[in-house]
């Protein structure tokens, strides 16, 4: 069984429910001992962008989407947000919030070709 776990995110502002439900996925697979990478692209970047990641919320049950992230960063969690996603949408790094790094798709390949699952929302 692999010691790794991913979860990629493509939505956020245009669908708060998909990164909500990521987040949520992404925290208990590190509860459940998960190295865990949370991979962010297309409109799912501006799930860890300050002052954006905050303003998203996918309304009850669910907890707002900086909760969320925040728990997910402080538990351990890894963020990586695609940086051709980020430069389409004039995000430079020093927008992200603390925790998250731009990264290209050859990331995200080394870390699946070790074998980890991967869901996407």
């Amino acid at each position: 069984m692999s010691k790794t776990f991913c979860v990629s995110i493509t939505s956020s502002k245009s669908e708060p429910d998909r990164a909500t439900v990521g987040f949520v996925v992404a925290t208990a697979a590190l509860g459940s001992d998960k190295d865990t990478l949370a991979f962010l692209s297309a409109d799912g970047v501006w799930a860890a962008v300050k002052g954006e990641y905050d303003q998203i919320d996918a309304g009850e049950p669910f907890a707002p989407l900086k909760d969320l992230v925040d728990k997910f960063l402080m538990a351990g969690g890894k963020i990586n947000v695609c940086a051709p996603c980020m430069k389409k949408r004039g995000i430079t790094e020093d927008m992200l919030v603390e925790g998250a790094v731009p990264a290209g798709g050859a990331t995200l390949v080394a870390w699946l070709s070790e074998g980890s699952p991967c869901v996407t929302y």
